[in-house]
């Protein structure tokens, strides 16, 4: 446990820290931190897409996207176009970005795993002109194109890797001819719009939330320096079209170090990743934990794993058997990185807590009249900062009801300490009504989670006429357990230990799989819908019976 006891050194306060971050002087685009990093790290790998062999130094990155940057504009791609990019984890998909950046034009990411009425839904609502599309997603944008549900001339239509006799034009054209240098035809600025990232909830259509290039460049700043630690070599392991790729590789630009990027999540090959290319930092999959232990899960080099919602009774333990330094955070699309534990906060593993407030970020818990509630109570939270979303595109509603006297309001029910650490309870959305007592959704999935046998789970309100409200559990085992009645009934007793009784579910289902969301979150309002219909094996721990 060497690197842990090293946490007990004296480091800077982590106000100071913070102080610091927020007094150095942000670049001015995107643009300038790709020149700033190249500058000082030329010869330096800027990325390795270690699956496909895409590696690029930062003086190459920088011509690169120089040069994309001008044949988009040939093409009619301006400051302030909308243009769509749909594409997996390949090197084009970053290139892009960072070109219409420099171009202060506005990416529009498009999931990969989207079907036609998504895809014409994003595209539509965002006002996309362009669309540049990998091969592997053509079929169902010609889908939408001959439907008429999506109208974009074919000659504003760019494909990686273009299949045989395609008219359409190559997107390796735009990366023919890299510069020096390149000026945009109109100068791009902090507070321009970079991105209309669309978040998925599991109710209806996503909402588009607009993030400048402000935004994007606080969070790289915030996750690269928070910790005052030097990270050189660091993991995506997740599509490039979420959030999370994007503020990573502006990290690395922070630290002129290297992106390894994966081809896409595996939790049985995750920790063979960060030994092979000795990762320092990586957002971690707690499931890694219910792994199959190795001689080899202490051998790595990382200085701090991010992880997020991990169930407190596991947390010192997978910092045990990995070796590793693993901290809480919390973020949202709409403001990017809001909290954070501070890495010397080793009294705070296992707390449940996600940290303090990041850097340009305030956090605060409000009641429902938006009074700030004492430490300890339960409220929701509200944050504040430079750069966070502008609103939602095209939804002047949704931005109204989400902001009260300019605190963003995330929805999530929190409550917060004497110290100032943070605490998330669940979503105001995802609580149980049982008689006259709240149960919090996501309570109850932590002690779910934290059982060995436990792959997922989903707690979810069904009706009962005594109490308005029950709870049932949802559960998905581990590859080498079968379902049994002494499977459940030990994870019913740990239940019982670990949750109030009111708290502990009711109805217990076994299931393969849950249903999820495009971006692979629990589609919670699926099993609430199915609840009534769906006849599947339910067990009644009131009455002891399958249902």
């Amino acid at each position: 446990m060497a690197r842990l006891k090293t946490l007990e050194e004296q480091v800077m306060p982590v106000a100071e820290r913070r102080a610091w971050i927020e007094s150095q002087p942000l670049p001015r685009n995107i643009a300038e931190l790709i020149a700033q990093a190249a500058g000082e790290a030329g010869d330096r790998l800027a990325w390795n897409f270690f699956e496909s062999g895409e590696a690029i130094t930062y003086d190459e990155l920088r011509r690169s996207v120089n040069g994309i940057a001008r044949e988009l504009n040939a093409l009619g791609v301006a400051k302030g176009t909308h243009v769509a990019v749909m594409m997996p984890n390949v090197a084009a998909m970053p290139l892009s970005w960072l070109a219409l950046g420099t171009l202060g034009a506005v990416m529009v990411p498009v999931n990969v795993n989207y079907l036609g009425r998504e895809l014409a839904y994003v595209v539509n609502d965002s006002d996309a002109e362009y669309v540049l599309v990998h091969r592997q997603c053509l079929a169902v944008l010609e889908q939408c194109l001959a439907a008429g549900s999506i109208s974009i001339d074919a000659a504003r239509i760019v494909v990686v890797d273009p299949p045989p006799g395609s008219s359409y034009r190559d997107w390796s054209t735009l990366a023919e001819s890299p510069v020096d240098t390149y000026a945009p035809p109109e100068p791009v600025g902090l507070d321009d719009l970079l991105n209309i990232q669309y978040t998925s909830g599991t109710t209806g259509f996503p909402k588009g939330c607009m993030l400048t290039q402000r935004y994007w460049l606080v969070s790289g700043k915030v996750n690269a320096f928070r910790d005052a630690r030097k990270y050189g070599r660091i993991l995506a392991s997740t599509p490039f079209y979420y959030m999370d790729p994007q503020w990573l590789l502006l990290m690395t630009f922070y630290h002129r170090a290297t992106l390894f990027v994966a081809a896409k999540q595996s939790v049985s090959r995750f920790m063979g990743w960060v030994r092979t290319y000795g990762i320092n930092f990586c957002l971690f999959p707690y499931l890694i934990f219910k792994q199959p232990e190795t001689a080899d899960d202490g051998r790595n080099e990382i200085v701090r794993a991010n992880v997020y919602g991990v169930p407190r009774e596991i947390h010192a333990l997978i910092e045990e058997r990995f070796d590793l330094v693993l901290r809480e955070a919390f973020g949202m699309t709409e403001v990017g990185s809001a909290m954070f534990m501070p890495i010397e906060a080793t009294d705070m593993v296992g707390s449940g807590a996600c940290g303090l407030p990041s850097p340009f970020r305030e956090c605060a818990v409000f009641d429902a009249d938006g009074r700030p509630v004492a430490a300890g109570e339960i409220g929701e939270l509200c944050i504040r900062g430079a750069g966070i979303m502008l609103g939602y595109y095209n939804n002047p509603e949704a931005t109204k009801a989400a902001f009260r006297d300019g605190w963003f309001r995330t929805g999530d029910l929190f409550r917060v300490d004497e110290r100032g650490y943070f605490t998330i309870v669940g979503r105001q959305k995802d609580m149980i009504r049982r008689s006259s007592e709240n149960i919090a959704a996501r309570e109850v999935e932590s002690v779910l989670n934290g059982i060995p046998v436990v792959l997922e789970s989903a707690a979810v309100a069904v009706p009962d006429e005594t109490r308005g409200e029950e709870v049932k559990a949802y559960i998905v085992l581990d590859a080498e357990t079968t379902p049994s009645d002494a499977v459940l009934g030990d994870i019913i007793t740990q239940c019982q230990r670990q949750l109030a009784k009111f708290k502990v579910p009711r109805y217990y289902a076994f299931r393969s799989a849950l249903p999820k969301t495009p971006s692979l979150k629990i589609a919670k309002q699926v099993l609430r819908d199915e609840a009534p219909a769906v006849s599947e094996p339910t067990y009644d721990r009131v009455t002891g019976q399958w249902l």
